[in-house]
């Protein structure tokens, strides 16, 4: 316990500068545990802070002659004379220490790190490659790779860790967590550009499914899906049991809008798969990418579906994108009721039910059957409990309550949602409640809310044209309230939908126009570059709005974004 209470002591000294006074604490405690070597350099290092190297270095020689084979040690004496600028000392004892792994290679990893600690970064490399030349059963490629990171030679960390994992085939995810570090989105970026070449290097020297998915992790990062999907065929070449990678390669394509790529992945699952859970599914995301391009076939390709496979439970993802389709596509709610009470009974599981019975409050509320839908919604939030399906039926609650003007209850709703699990409902819960909080009716006088609501629910029932006149009309009764730039973000938003961009920036412009200290503003400012940028073609009006929100809005959550894409389109070479 004394020894403990010595430790601490001298090591808040240590901490504070006080090397005086901590140097007898590690004299005390060295002398009673000669062999720790924490308690040694630490007392080595105070003495080099007060100058003391003379002392330092008969302790560290004394030590050498009394165990020879503590060759690591030798790192420390070289250190004390490259803190006194003698750098052939210096130079003599590193090699020292480099040369005596041959005798004593289990000292290798700490003459490494020794190096590493001191910052010779070249030295702790050429200590670990001595170590590893000496026996081939030791790999420290992964703690070379490092080191090259730190040395920032990019193209030899990469090589290094590809080395690495062709002899440690089980450290796929490690190499892919830490090469993640270093590489971007940018298929342009240096450092993608290295690791490529080092993967494509050793897929030519020495074919391995690995390097395979390695690239398509690359690809996918970039969002190169369709090169990625290319790599993912090469896998299941390999192994014709796994199409989980490109099943969910296909997922990440369709959450990133590029339907081409993951129409592609789909339909290999179709043609390859022997399993029909994956055959339906894939066949499901294909429709889903039909409905989001319009494609003008697509309610024929439900119906030549069900003619084919039946009304069943394989069928059953379908059925509820049907009725989606029905409700919010076509305008046909009461067909899609009928499609969704028809497919109830073929659900496999209870979430499966619950997520239909969430499909069928959706169409009640389309409707304008409030009540009826909320019945539904509360019966899934109770029974799902503690699970996502609970906290997405509870934010169903919040919503009709709102579209139905029950402001209290929704606010109630959404207080709760805020703290949610799920990020993304917990930011449509914040969203909500700030505007509802911002708005609602205050002694009685109509503030635009119950309109505003109206236009939202036309909006979510795909009836954007509606939807734009009644917030067009808010922006003319409601002038000058806290309403108005809450229409206006909601118009921008539509006209987007409608790819409509001219329309969607001049309602956005109007909000920097009315508060440049706004709620919107980042907002604003960020949706703006994003449509310069990716649908007018306009990269110079881009730079110009990600440049407000760096210098700005330095508290934004597009900052990191904004940032990147401002020094992309610069030019920068991040």
């Amino acid at each position: 316990m004394a020894q403990s209470n010595d430790f601490v002591l001298a090591e808040n000294y240590f901490r504070n500068g006080e090397f005086e006074k901590a140097s007898l604490f590690y004299q005390r405690l060295s002398e009673k545990s000669p062999y720790n070597n924490v308690y040694l350099k630490r007392l080595i290092a105070c003495y080099q802070e007060l100058g003391a190297f003379p002392k330092a270095e008969n302790l560290l020689l004394s030590k050498l002659k009394q165990q020879p084979n503590l060759s690591f040690l030798n790192v420390l004496v070289g250190y004390n004379f490259e803190r006194q600028q003698q750098i052939e000392k210096a130079t003599e004892y590193y090699n020292k220490a480099i040369n005596s792994i041959d005798e004593k290679p289990s000292y290798a990893a700490t003459i490494a790190g020794l190096f590493k600690e001191y910052s010779k970064l070249d030295y702790a490399i050429e200590a670990y490659q001595k170590a590893s030349a000496g026996n081939k059963n030791s790999n420290y490629g992964f703690q070379i790779a490092q080191i090259y990171g730190e040395k920032g030679d990019f193209d030899q960390m990469f090589n290094e860790y590809i080395n690495f994992l062709d002899q440690n085939e089980n450290q796929l995810n490690t190499v892919k967590r830490f090469t993640a570090r270093y590489i971007s989105d940018d298929s342009e970026d240096e450092n993608n550009i290295l690791f490529k070449k080092a993967l494509l290097r050793k897929s030519a020297s020495n074919p391995k499914e690995e390097w395979n998915d390695l690239l398509s992790w690359l690809f996918t990062k970039q969002k190169e899906y369709s090169k990625a999907f290319i790599q993912e065929k090469a896998l299941y070449a390999r192994n014709a049991d796994n199409l989980a990678g490109v099943n969910q390669l296909g997922q990440i394509a369709f959450m990133n809008k590029d339907y081409q790529a993951a129409k592609q992945c789909f339909d290999f699952v179709i043609d390859k798969t022997s399993y029909p859970r994956d055959k339906f599914n894939a066949i499901h995301m294909n429709l889903l990418i039909d409905v989001e391009t319009k494609n003008p076939n697509v309610e024929q390709q439900f119906q030549d579906l069900f003619t084919e496979y039946g009304i069943n439970n394989n069928t059953f993802s379908i059925q509820m994108a049907y009725a989606d389709f029905l409700t919010f596509d076509k305008n046909q709610p009461k067909k899609a009721k009928e499609v969704l009470e028809q497919a109830l009974p073929f659900a496999t599981s209870n979430y499966q039910k619950g997520k239909a019975k969430i499909k069928l409050a959706d169409v009640l509320v389309y409707q304008g059957l409030y009540n009826k839908a909320l019945i539904y919604y509360t019966q899934v939030q109770n029974q799902f409990q503690n699970h996502s399906l609970a906290q997405e039926a509870r934010f169903k609650v919040a919503q009709t309550s709102y579209f139905k003007n029950d402001f209290k209850w929704a606010k109630a709703q959404l207080k709760v949602l805020k703290k949610s699990a799920s990020q993304l409902i917990a930011n449509d819960a914040a969203e909500l409640f700030l505007t509802i909080s911002d708005n609602e009716p205050k002694d009685s006088l109509p503030n635009g809310l119950q309109q505003y609501a109206k236009a939202d629910l036309l909006a979510f029932q795909n009836k954007n044209d509606e939807a734009i006149a009644i917030l067009d009309q808010v922006l003319v009764d409601f002038k000058g309230q806290s309403i108005e730039d809450e229409a206006l973000f909601k118009l921008g938003k539509i006209y987007t939908k409608k790819k409509i961009f001219n329309e969607a920036i001049s309602n956005y412009e109007k909000i920097l126009t009315l508060d440049k200290e706004g709620i919107y503003v980042d907002d604003v400012l960020y949706y703006m570059a994003e449509l310069y940028k990716n649908e007018l073609n306009q990269p110079e009006k881009a730079s110009e709005y990600y440049q407000k929100i760096i210098f700005e809005h330095p508290s934004s959550i597009y900052l990191v974004d904004a940032r990147k894409k401002y020094r992309k389109l610069r030019g920068d070479n991040i």
